[in-house]
């Protein structure tokens, strides 16, 4: 599976922007997905991850409200959709997919990895 995140760019703060991340492969409609950011000089952090049937997601609690998750698996596509961002969402943005174990909110557990997209917000 390849995966290739785009949508990112320079937003001012309470402003709005979609991400999008395009797979490759069939299989990528029967794995969990997800988004993690990284912030210059911090660890890579879960935003938000989405069941393969797409009827259920989870948030990081400081995110929830704000962020929303989706997936097209017809598309082969997942979405994050961020609302009211503010500019410590400043972040390269990162999809992935395939959990294996249980600890869906650890980079760790993903098996596949897009280049990042950057998201810049200013004040």
């Amino acid at each position: 599976v390849q995966l290739q995140a785009s949508g990112g760019g320079l937003v001012q703060a309470g402003g709005s922007l979609r991400l999008s991340c395009k797979a490759s492969g069939h299989s990528f409609r029967s794995y969990t997905a997800g988004w993690f950011r990284q912030a210059p000089g911090k660890e890579r952090e879960h935003v938000a991850h989405i069941r393969w049937t797409g009827d259920k997601a989870y948030y990081t609690d400081s995110l929830e409200g704000r962020f929303t998750i989706t997936r097209d698996n017809a598309k082969k596509t997942m979405y994050l959709q961020m609302n009211s961002l503010q500019p410590e969402d400043t972040a390269v943005y990162f999809c992935a997919a395939q959990v294996i174990g249980s600890q869906y909110y650890r980079p760790e557990s993903y098996s596949y990895w897009g280049p990042g997209t950057q998201v810049t917000v200013s004040s």
